[in-house]
């Protein structure tokens, strides 16, 4: 059976929705980074307009979960949520930071990558990814929030960069890495069509949650509440 999948994230400077469709993906993809929250439910009813489909005609929606801008990813989450209650659909939770290595895969071919977006505060969200099985990323390490001196790098492997992260911070995490470091690409961004991915293989692997379950992910309060 075909999977059929709305997936949209709000988490950065981008809006966009995506359909999946069995192998078939479409994506309405919009940078107006103060616009997200009137933007995105027309971007959603559009796609699924297109492709002819109604909303409870899907098998689940996804949505970026963060790390991101704290707005942002609320507004992605208390959107799927109030689709999902009213249609009664399953959600897929996708982490941005997963979704960004994914979408630099799909640009570049790199298979191992170092994503980071900047977290302010002299910090950045950061994850390790190595591609794995039906050319997905999976993660090669925890997902955390830290200073470009105390993020935890791989130990082995050449790596590539990519992300907003690597603006600010670069010089300390290409000194770090030295020589396996490969390449960087800081102006790339997360996109739903990624996320979209991600979310049909937790999909298919049972890994959904309910409407009142899909909430956002934010790191910085993770770390704060440990402390």
């Amino acid at each position: 059976m075909d999977l059929k999948i709305l997936a949209v994230d709000t988490s950065g400077e981008a809006c966009s929705a995506a359909l999946l469709i069995g192998t078939e993906l479409s994506q309405r993809l919009e940078r107006e980074p103060r616009r997200h929250g009137e933007l995105i439910l027309a971007m959603m009813d559009g796609i699924l307009a297109e492709a002819g489909i109604a909303l409870r005609q899907l098998d689940a929606l996804a949505f970026g979960r963060g790390p991101g801008s704290f707005t942002g990813v609320r507004i992605a989450a208390s959107v799927v949520q109030g689709a999902a209650y009213g249609a009664d659909l399953p959600v897929v939770p996708v982490s941005t930071l997963a979704a960004l290595a994914q979408g630099h895969f799909r640009r570049s071919g790199s298979l191992r990558v170092l994503a980071a977006f900047d977290a302010r505060m002299g910090e950045l969200y950061w994850g390790a990814y190595r591609l794995g099985d039906g050319d997905l990323m999976r993660s090669a390490g925890a997902e955390e929030v830290a200073s470009a001196e105390d993020v935890v790098l791989p130990e082995d492997g050449t790596w590539s960069g990519v992300g907003s992260g690597w603006n600010p911070y670069g010089e300390v995490l290409r000194r770090r890495l030295g020589s396996r470091l490969l390449a960087v690409t800081t102006d790339a961004i997360c996109e739903s069509r990624d996320v979209a991915l991600l979310a049909a293989a937790e999909l298919s692997a049972g890994r959904s949650v309910p409407a009142e379950r899909a909430l956002p992910v934010y790191l910085r309060e993770r770390v704060a509440a440990r402390k």
